[in-house]
């Protein structure tokens, strides 16, 4: 675009004569404007632009990991900080983590057991993640989820 734009209002049958003179494309770019808006570019580069623009925008938005760790309503304390270590890799990566208790058979019985465990988590990874969602029973299962604590910089 150089000093000589011209944003007149044309018909149709000018404008397109204009951009035939100029050996390059009137493109529409808001039809539902009163009347139209258009633009004479060249197409294949106008094309190119929007691509590129598409592509910024892609690359800025941030993708989600969500990572599963699986508890028992009996998990020993070994094992839980076992899985609590890897919890923490996890938000330190930048990932949430979705913390389930699968209850089997009877063990439903012991809904109190899961929940308590789950609540032991989040309390233990407070330092570096907020719960987003409390524990709460989905069928066989009770979930929490957990997402890592934005850092100050």
């Amino acid at each position: 675009m150089g000093d000589n734009v011209d944003t007149g209002v044309y018909s149709l049958q000018e404008a397109l004569k204009i951009a035939d003179d100029l050996e390059l494309d009137l493109v529409e770019i808001s039809p539902n404007a009163d009347p139209p808006v258009c633009k004479i570019v060249d197409y294949q580069k106008f094309l190119y632009q929007q691509k590129k623009k598409q592509k910024e925008i892609k690359a800025k938005t941030t993708k989600i990991i969500v990572k599963e760790i699986r508890f028992g309503p009996n998990t020993d304390e070994h094992d839980y900080n076992f899985k609590l270590k890897h919890a923490e890799k996890f938000l330190e990566d930048g990932a949430k983590v979705k913390a389930f208790v699968f209850f089997k058979g009877r063990t439903i019985l012991f809904k109190e057991k899961g929940e308590i465990l789950l609540l032991r988590l989040a309390q233990d990874l407070e330092e570096i993640a907020k719960v987003e969602q409390l524990p709460k029973l989905e069928g066989k299962r009770m979930i929490m989820i957990l997402s890592p604590k934005v850092k100050k910089k």
